[in-house]
């Protein structure tokens, strides 16, 4: 009775033995590693099995390197991790990239054998703005508007008062004119005045040698 139980269970293990290296061996022997690009400097990848494009749902074991356009710099190895954000067959690497053009390469080792490559540009992302500092009397961010400093009022300068005009003058050329006028007028009025004196002093001289000439 032991040995007619025993024997039909050492079939099914056998059976079980020979069976599990075919349903290993059913995706195929290697791997597709499609290198996707890079999210934030991430760098994502795409793994499948060659022969029917299944996701890999097992642990994967691959090595990430990263080369310079120019050649100067290098980074790696870095290993792949799950990419919960994509699709099943999506893989990233924690490490980041830094700005720059870079070819990157991709080798798995486990559960096959696969290999990828891509040349990946990392933008240079621009920091987040700064605010200003405020204009005088307005108040900054938070701040209550009763807390927020009055304006400071700007004197204001009185309007000029047009001056008073200055009395009107007579302009110098004709202050001049009048005053030689007035001066020639003067010696004019005073020579004729001694002109008159003259002759009337001649006039009385004459009139008396007349009659003294009569009484002679």
């Amino acid at each position: 009775m032991r040995i007619r139980i025993a024997f039909p269970a050492l079939l099914a293990a056998l059976g079980l033995m020979f069976l599990t290296p075919v349903a290993a061996h059913a995706h195929g022997d290697t791997v597709k590693v499609v290198v996707t690009g890079q999210r934030n400097g991430h760098v994502t990848a795409d793994i499948t099995w060659e022969n029917d494009g299944d996701a890999v749902e097992e642990a994967v074991a691959a090595t990430v390197n990263a080369v310079s356009a120019d050649g100067s710099r290098s980074l790696g190895s870095w290993r792949l991790v799950r990419d919960p954000g994509a699709s099943p067959a999506g893989w990233t690497t924690a490490e980041t990239l830094p700005p720059g053009a870079w070819k990157v390469t991709v080798d798995v080792g486990f559960p096959a054998l696969g290999h990828g490559e891509l040349d990946v540009a990392v933008p240079v992302v621009d920091p987040a703005p700064t605010t200003g500092t405020p204009a005088p009397g307005t108040p900054a961010p938070g701040t209550p508007a009763s807390s927020a400093p009055a304006p400071v009022p700007t004197p204001t300068t009185p309007a000029a008062q047009p001056a008073s005009a200055p009395p009107a003058q007579a302009p110098p050329a004709e202050a001049s004119d009048d005053a030689v006028w007035w001066t020639t007028a003067g010696v004019a009025a005073t020579a004729l005045a001694g002109a008159a004196g003259g002759l009337l002093i001649r006039r009385r001289r004459m009139r008396r040698a007349r009659s003294g000439r009569r009484t002679a």
